[in-house]
């Protein structure tokens, strides 16, 4: 409808440029290539191009069982927001170091979420055709004692767009270590991902979401430049969540962990219809964590 009332106007406009000043014969066309439509074709194919989206994305969550077809998120802002500590998160020297943020939210005021994945012990296939059927954007923190079982699992979720990150080699907790075995776990991740899959990481999530002024130190020696942490947990039957108010938030960052039915009730593809129900029903949509960083 607006491309044809663009078009009326333009012929409107065209028309009445046509005539003399005085209401004369209208005067001669200027020379010149004649005009084209391809503006108007290029709208229209966009368009079509939604259409279709749309309509697969909608098939994919009948599909899945969804009760809603997922929102999508809106394109990432051209500049990027400034991300800082959390209050009360900070280690002794923080700023002065200029050691890596710690947060558990990106400051937004668009109804979106990030989603992101712990370890690596499930290596389910359907949930690697779930979420790209769906198309929902996810990032992934390895620890290399899992990984190693089957590389070629998340090298196929690498090469569907998702970003690898680093979660150390062996999961430990980290403040209990001596500043060398804290290199070595995160550094030797570093190098691990980078050699497997082609790219250093440039995020780390510290294993129970514990560390130290060492963590930190050590991260940033090993290009590491954020560190994101998490403001709810989602299983396949419940949500836990860090606020008094147990309320999803703009900018909110999901963790949940790659698992199957020997630790959970259920699947990954179980998990992931929780999640999107409960976030869709609240017009939330799931953005990338990457373009925000």
């Amino acid at each position: 409808m607006r491309i044809g009332l663009a078009v009326v106007a333009l012929a409107s406009i065209a028309a009445g440029c046509g005539q003399g000043q005085g209401g004369g014969a209208p005067a001669e066309p200027a020379a010149g290539p004649p005009l084209k439509a391809p503006p108007a074709r290029a709208l229209d194919d966009y368009a079509t191009r939604l259409r279709a989206a749309h309509t697969a994305r909608a098939a994919a969550a009948k599909r899945w069982g969804l009760k809603r077809v997922p929102l999508t998120a809106p394109p990432p802002p051209a500049k990027k927001p400034e991300i800082t500590t959390r209050e009360g998160f900070e280690v002794d020297g923080h700023r002065r170091l200029g050691l890596p943020p710690v947060f558990t939210t990106i400051p937004t005021e668009k109804k979106i979420l990030f989603l992101t994945i712990d370890d690596g012990d499930e290596k389910d296939p359907a949930f690697l055709r779930m979420m790209s059927e769906l198309k929902i954007p996810y990032s992934a923190f390895l620890s290399d004692y899992l990984v190693k079982e089957d590389y070629g699992y998340f090298g196929k979720m690498r090469d569907r767009g998702v970003s690898l990150h680093n979660h150390t080699l062996h999961h430990p907790y980290l403040p209990d270590l001596s500043h060398a075995r804290q290199k070595r776990e995160i550094c030797g991740m570093q190098k691990i991902i980078e050699k497997r899959y082609g790219e250093r990481p440039v995020l780390f999530r510290p294993p129970y979401g514990n560390y130290n002024k060492d963590t930190l130190r050590v991260a940033k020696s090993c290009g590491i430049t954020h560190v994101p942490l998490w403001n709810e947990e989602v299983f396949v039957d419940h949500w836990e969540y860090r606020e008094w108010d147990r309320e999803l938030h703009p900018g909110d960052i999901v963790l949940t962990h790659f698992r199957g039915r020997d630790t959970w009730k259920g699947t990954m593809p179980d998990m992931v219809r929780r999640f999107l129900d409960k976030v869709t029903a609240e017009g939330y949509a799931v953005a990338r964590l990457e373009d925000y960083l």
